[in-house]
């Protein structure tokens, strides 16, 4: 069953381009069945159905009902291979 993760930052643009590069292919590393959308933060509580997993370049302003990871390592270089592992799990369950 493929996986969906909702990539968010401020804009939708810049960071979660980055981030969103990152993700795709520690996807296409472990050979995972997911897909990406990039989002502004304020779309993801609509866009939050259907998703599985939220990854955020920013702080996020609510609770969702779906896991998320705050994805600053990404666009740092400190911590990337901790994150990584996170989001593997999410992945992977």
């Amino acid at each position: 069953m493929t996986k969906k993760i909702l990539v968010a930052c401020g804009a939708g643009i810049a960071t979660s381009t980055v981030v969103a590069n990152h993700v795709e292919n520690l996807i296409k590393d472990h050979k995972l069945d997911a897909q990406i959308e990039q989002c502004k933060i304020t779309e993801v509580k609509s866009k939050q159905k259907g998703a599985d997993l939220i990854v955020s370049t920013t702080i996020l302003p609510t609770k969702y009902d779906i896991p998320a990871v705050i994805a600053t390592a990404y666009i740092s270089g400190i911590g990337m291979g901790a994150l990584d592992e996170k989001i593997l799990n999410y992945l992977k369950q």
